[in-house]
């Protein structure tokens, strides 16, 4: 985990983590048989550290959004996470652990007694954080590798922006250039999370 936080998925592998390790790579297949499972590893050691948070209390609102800011959390700590979602089940025991924990964090409240009711807020929530993130880790990992800030970009990209605008091809555009606000990273998820979650109290309410 060490290794993909400071430079990526594609510096683990067997051989370098025995290296950092400073075992034989032929030892650690005795433990772990490819790159595959390390990663599915990796994935549920992550689970581990977002169960330390606990329960979220409160009503269903609050889980659900307690739920999606453990995963933003989560994938701002280990950008290399969201490589790694929306693949095969994860069926680890930290994960394990989790998935029994949201489910029973809904199910005990009042509107969440069908399980089907939950699995489709879990998972509706969880694609809207899922896409999110991604966005977002993506843009970091642009600014990382180019070692230029968002703003430094935008004044770059600029002058062709302009040119463009002004054929008048794009009046949307040029208005989402000079009206919409900017907001910080975490402002933007938020009002996105609110927009989930009112979806889903307007399903419950029919």
């Amino acid at each position: 985990m060490s290794l993909a936080d400071k430079k990526g998925l594609d510096a683990v592998s067997l051989r370098t983590v025995a290296t950092a390790l400073k075992v034989d790579p032929k030892r650690l297949r005795g433990h772990v048989l490819s790159k595959e499972e390390l990663l599915e590893l990796m994935v549920d050691e992550v689970h581990a550290e977002t169960a330390a948070d606990g329960r979220p209390p409160g009503d269903w609102r609050e889980v659900l959004r307690a739920f999606a800011h453990q995963s933003r959390h989560a994938a701002l700590k280990h950008p290399w996470l969201v490589d790694l979602w929306g693949g095969r089940p994860q069926l680890g025991p930290h994960a394990l652990a989790a998935r029994e924990a949201a489910l029973a964090a809904l199910g005990d409240l009042p509107g969440f007694e069908d399980i089907n009711t939950v699995l489709f807020a879990l998972r509706t929530v969880g694609a809207y954080t899922m896409g999110a993130m991604q966005t977002e880790i993506s843009e970091l990992r642009y600014a990382f590798g180019s070692g230029k800030t968002q703003t430094q970009w935008r004044s770059t990209m600029m002058p062709y922006l302009q040119r463009m605008l002004a054929t008048g091809q794009f009046p949307n555009v040029v208005r989402l250039t000079q009206d919409a606000a900017d907001l910080p990273l975490d402002v933007e998820f938020e009002k996105g999370l609110d927009c989930v979650l009112d979806g889903i109290a307007a399903r419950r309410s029919r």
